[in-house]
């Protein structure tokens, strides 16, 4: 496994043949990145990982100085799983000066998690289309914990036609069912079991949802859904899921910064008689810690 800046990245890159697949990272990784790891080798001949903690995407009073940045526990994982190099540029190289010229997230990156974090989404687009320029993949592989940054990514590549296939890996969750993230290090153990809100939350929407699809076919007659849903079905999975979340913010477990159900393709939210691709958008600070998951469901 070879590892290095912009300059090492090109004069391997431009000795390489074959497919070439693309994870990139923070770092700070964990099994989840292994897995996305893993999944890019079974669709490529190489494996690049970046690992950059990109300022962009911070905004002022977040944690750009304290995230962590554990790279020699990093490249071993990368190693484990198969990477055959690491691009791990310096700040300078990526961001000689200030940038200019940036990517916009535009509509859909103004909502929920780019509404709490104003500018996040024109970072990580941003340094998404540097690492797509300078190490021009033939695949990319992004988890869906992060699912409105997947979107978006999705409609960067149709909109600036890039030539790269993007697949995403379905969240990977620790035991106790909280997703992996990074940001899980911060937790407390006290904060660790309060989070825990989360995934239950999404658990109990995906019972409203699987209870009222039965009710909507026991409805027809003939075991048949109809339409899909019954009317407000939407609306019930969203109060099925702030009914776990509610309490625990009244208890102080956590802040609710957002819980939608919106539409998968738009990230518009569902109407009261939506069929088709939804999400479920949830988003909470626990101990000062900001999480996000989400929940996939059809209508």
């Amino acid at each position: 496994m070879e590892v290095g800046g912009i300059q090492a990245l090109r004069r391997w890159r431009a000795e390489q043949s074959g497919r070439v697949g693309l994870v990139p990272t923070m770092g700070a990784l964990h099994s989840g990145h292994q897995a996305l790891m893993t999944r890019a080798r079974t669709e490529s001949d190489l494996v690049v990982a970046s690992i950059f903690v990109n300022p962009l995407q911070f905004g002022a009073d977040e944690d750009f100085v304290q995230y962590p940045r554990p790279i020699e526990e990093d490249l071993k994982k990368c190693e484990e799983a198969g990477v055959d190099f690491v691009f791990a540029p310096a700040l300078a190289e990526m961001y000689p000066s200030a940038p200019e010229v940036r990517v916009v997230a535009g509509r859909m990156g103004a909502v929920f998690e780019g509404a709490a974090r104003p500018g996040h989404f024109d970072g990580v687009l941003t340094v998404v289309a540097k690492l797509f320029t300078l190490i021009a993949p033939d695949v990319t592989v992004f988890g869906l914990k992060d699912i409105q940054q997947f979107v978006l990514v999705k409609r960067m590549i149709a909109d600036l036609n890039f030539d790269i296939e993007l697949i995403g890996l379905p969240v990977v969750r620790d035991a106790d069912g909280l997703a992996m993230s990074s940001r899980n290090s911060y937790l407390a153990a006290d904060d660790r079991a309060r989070a825990l809100a989360i995934p239950r939350a999404l658990s109990a929407a995906a019972e409203a949802a699987e209870r009222g699809r039965g009710t909507a076919k026991a409805s027809t007659g003939d075991g048949s859904s109809g339409s899909g849903t019954g009317a407000g079905l939407p609306a019930a999975v969203e109060a099925a899921a702030l009914a776990e979340l509610e309490p625990a913010a009244e208890r102080g477990d956590l802040e609710i910064i957002y819980c939608s159900l919106v539409e998968a393709a738009t990230l518009q939210p569902c109407p009261p008689d939506f069929t088709g691709s939804a999400l479920l958008l949830v988003s909470a600070t626990v101990g000062g810690t900001h999480l996000i998951d989400n929940l996939p469901l059809e209508f």
